[in-house]
């Protein structure tokens, strides 16, 4: 299966840095802007999800929520969220 841009992603319930997610639930009547990550502690990912993070008033603006995907389990994506924080001068604010 493909997905692209516009596409409508299939529903998946996963633990996430800020607990069990349903993603439709997640999302309610929100667009969703889907990162899928090869792997945590990747540079040019910590920096683009950095960046989502400063911008999340503009997209709470807009009805958009943001969520990110890798591999790694959790306990590894809140060690990287911490890195994110540091090194990005942010607060990662989704899981």
């Amino acid at each position: 299966m493909t997905l692209r841009l516009g596409d409508i992603a299939p529903n998946f319930q996963q633990e996430s840095s800020e607990g069990k997610i349903d993603f439709y639930e997640f999302l309610s009547n929100h667009w969703g802007i889907l990162f899928s990550h090869p792997a945590d502690f990747t540079p040019v990912c910590t920096t683009e999800l950095g960046f989502t993070a400063k911008l999340k008033d503009e997209f709470t603006k807009r009805g958009v929520k943001a969520i990110a995907l890798s591999v790694d389990d959790v306990e590894s994506h809140k060690s990287w969220i911490q890195d994110i924080n540091e090194t990005q001068n942010t607060t990662v604010n989704f899981p």
